[in-house]
């Protein structure tokens, strides 16, 4: 993967095109268990008469979705896909896909599975392995994407969507973006104490938002949540763990986190931010074009800020957590050999790929980012080249929600920081097994 060394780290400021299309936020992936059931119901697109095979896919996007099928069956008539949209949210998708697969009933050919599934979905048994089309993605797809694609070292769905966080910064405050947390802390400090507004916003609330943003400083700070092998739980090994959870005890005793932070999500950062109540922002791309003004919106910082990575400990390269979706091929599909075809081509042809970059979803073919002329997407390429995908373990759903509730409690100051952290050592190895 490649590094942002010092020297190269840039900020790139905001314009009306590019990434003012990408209005995205990462999906929350804090998902039901099986069996417990939704009252949302989805629908189908109605795409072909007689469709061949089925693509089940999120709701959310559904427009983006549709021109991606529609270029499918205009290459393939007598191939025809029809699409069936899940419930926008990501508890609603998951269990919807869960009892098709459960109750053996076989609608669905093609499943969209949020980045953080894959290893649930393969170690029930649920989706087909790929690892015999790994040659076609390998060095095509970002890294990161891939990562998220496999369980166990063997690919078990194809890339086709991603998503990634930027650092949003004051330019009427701020001269450069920041190469390290402390800096942050120092130069967000002291602008904030000058201009009278709070140093820094983001997703500190006690939902899966809290996970990205600690698991962003932990990586920085050269953690690793399992070993190569997804064998074992290494989250405590070296002192990564402990420094990003000290940062972010000191910044919010310090008064650097905004009030309000420890029940804050994506929207209400970018709200506060875009009123011009903040130095720094960690957020997704679909904050920029509200910032810019548009939408109906008044923004205090439309010419005031701009983008760039996230900074690490060391001032080294950039780290954010990887969203986004991927396609997996259902072991009950009728049609497996279509479906796998299907897959491969959402993942690598440049026209469907393009179709997201064009429209709302950043796309994970690496030469989407490489022969832009945007530079919001160029940057989000280099982020996305650097980017961790949270482990697609079995039971990562659990170990969500014991980081969410420790990790709240201990930064808070009302939970031993050591007893947390090892609370979410012990919830990474139950991960590694079978809900």
């Amino acid at each position: 993967m490649s590094e942002l060394s010092r020297h190269k780290r840039y900020a790139v400021r905001t314009g009306a095109a590019g990434l003012a299309a990408l209005g995205l936020t990462l999906a929350t992936a804090c998902g039901t268990p099986p069996g417990e059931g939704s009252e949302e119901e989805g629908e189908s697109a109605g795409l072909a008469e007689d469709p061949q095979f089925v693509w089940a896919v999120t709701g959310a996007d559904r427009q983006v979705h549709e021109e991606v099928a529609r270029l499918w069956n205009e290459r393939n008539p007598d191939r025809q896909v029809d699409i069936f949209f899940l419930a926008p949210t990501a508890d609603e998708q998951r269990q919807a896909m869960f009892q098709d697969l459960q109750s053996q009933a076989g609608e669905f050919d093609v499943l969209g599975l949020d980045v953080i599934w894959t290893g649930e979905f393969a170690d029930y048994g649920y989706i087909e392995s790929l690892e015999d089309l790994r040659s076609e993605v390998d060095g095509v797809s970002l890294d990161g994407a891939v990562d998220s694609a496999q369980w166990q070292q063997e690919l078990y769905a194809l890339p086709y969507s991603s998503n990634g966080a930027f650092l949003y910064y004051r330019t009427d405050l701020v001269d450069e973006p920041p190469a390290t947390w402390e800096e942050l802390y120092e130069t967000g400090t002291e602008a904030a104490e000058e201009a009278g507004i709070s140093g820094y916003v983001g997703q500190g609330d006690q939902y899966e938002g809290l996970v990205v943003n600690f698991l962003e400083l932990y990586w920085s700070a050269g953690g690793e949540l399992f070993d190569d092998a997804q064998s074992q739980s290494t989250f405590l090994e070296g002192d990564a763990a402990t420094t990003a959870l000290d940062f972010m005890t000191e910044a919010y005793d310090s008064g650097f986190y905004a009030e309000g932070f420890d029940s804050m999500v994506e929207d209400d950062a970018r709200a506060l931010f875009q009123a011009g109540e903040a130095v720094y922002m960690r957020n997704w791309p679909y904050a920029i074009p509200l910032l810019e003004g548009e939408g109906g919106e008044e923004s205090a910082v439309a010419d005031d800020f701009a983008v760039a990575p996230l900074p690490t400990f060391t001032g080294e390269g950039t780290t954010s957590a990887l969203g986004g979706l991927n396609n997996a091929v259902s072991t009950l599909s009728e049609n497996k050999d279509l479906a796998r075809e299907f897959v491969l081509w959402a993942a690598t042809d440049p026209e469907a790929q393009d179709i997201l970059a064009t429209n709302s979803l950043p796309p994970t073919m690496q030469s989407a980012y490489e022969d832009t002329e945007d530079p919001h997407l160029e940057v989000l390429g280099e982020i996305l080249g650097d980017a961790h995908a949270r482990p697609p373990v079995p039971g990562y759903n659990s170990m969500s929600l014991v980081m969410q509730e420790n990790l709240h409690a201990a930064y808070l100051g009302q939970e031993d920081p050591a007893a947390a952290l090892e609370a979410v050592d012990r919830s990474a190895d139950e991960a590694l097994e079978q809900e």
